[in-house]
């Protein structure tokens, strides 16, 4: 098995970003610019960011198309294309409540629609899937070849059942039309671009700790999860982009801390007198949630390079720029 050669540059080559005024698809928008590449970004703002494209309009090589992908794309009729990175979905739980046919819409329907747009512009496709499809794992830490414990009517479901068939939709593709497909399965993530009414953990416990209030820990506080910076995201990203194998890879931070513990450690990076209070556990939600990166591991040279204290105080910086 070889590793992944990355190449040294992108000059030439044309990005299609689904999702790019979302956090971490213009985080990847804009590591792509910075490699010369042209960059084409679709969004259309039910979560995203305007200041996010603002950002990204700087640079002479990206260009935006607002545009539903499940209803409608681009004409894209002349353009070369050669890379399609499907990253349209809104992947927040206070979101699964208020938009569940969006989410499910975009992930079937607008997932189609750029598939086959990959197979017509003859693009190598990433699905950005979610280490949701593993639902309320029963293994722990969780492999690639974990087929999960999934609720299919719970309250993730529109999420968590969307993201599996774009999964099954992507390798679909790949079997009966022989589009060069990647698949990766994305674990908790937090950085700079996060809204800050997000509804994860991250956001809600530096915004409450910046404000002084209670950081809200559901359940006891037990439940694990493991937090991987955006930047060090991107970078797996772009290692499976770049490697040859269609089957899924976890990416993300396999260090793991309780949701108690990482209250306790916002509240001590960020110097705040708040205390902690507990509110009932959600249903359905993970208990352990840490991924096996082993496999990308095999493939490539990637490993998290951000500390859990450095990304916090970046992040919180950034909220502080905002709020």
């Amino acid at each position: 098995m070889s590793k992944v050669v990355l190449p040294k540059t992108m000059e030439g080559k044309t990005i299609l970003v689904a999702g790019a005024a979302g956090f971490v698809p213009s985080t990847l928008c804009e590591f792509y610019l910075k490699q010369g590449a042209h960059v084409i970004g679709i969004d259309n703002f039910i979560t995203g960011s305007r200041s996010n494209i603002d950002l990204l309009s700087a640079y002479k090589k990206f260009e935006f198309h607002q545009y539903n992908i499940y209803e409608k794309l681009p004409n894209f009729k002349d353009q070369k294309i050669d890379y399609i990175l499907s990253m349209a979905s809104p992947a927040s739980p206070i979101d699964f409540a208020i938009i569940p046919i969006e989410i499910m819409r975009v992930n079937s329907e607008g997932t189609l629609k750029l598939l086959e747009l990959a197979r017509e512009k003859n693009a190598r496709f990433l699905e950005a899937s979610t280490s949701e499809v593993y639902g309320d794992p029963e293994i722990h830490p969780q492999r690639e070849d974990y087929v999960g414990h999934v609720n299919p009517i719970g309250p993730r479901s529109c999420y968590d059942e969307s993201k599996r068939f774009a999964e099954a939709m992507t390798m679909s593709f790949y079997h009966k039309y022989n589009v060069d497909t990647r698949i990766v399965r994305i674990f908790n993530t937090y950085g700079p671009r996060m809204r800050a009414n997000d509804g994860r953990v991250i956001p809600n416990f530096i915004t409450q700790a910046m404000k002084g209030e209670d950081l809200t820990v559901y359940g006891d506080g037990s439940q694990t999860r493991s937090y991987c910076y955006s930047t060090d995201l991107v970078n797996a990203i772009h290692y499976v982009l770049m490697s040859s194998d269609p089957t899924p890879f976890n990416i993300g931070n396999p260090d793991e801390y309780t949701v108690k513990e990482t209250a306790e450690l916002v509240i001590k990076i960020l110097g705040s007198t708040s205390k902690i209070c507990y509110l009932p556990l959600p249903k359905d939600d993970p208990k352990r949630r840490r991924p096996d990166i082993t496999k990308i591991q095999t493939y490539s040279d990637y490993k998290p390079l951000v500390t859990f204290e450095d990304g916090i105080r970046q992040t919180a910086e950034y909220f502080r720029s905002i709020l």
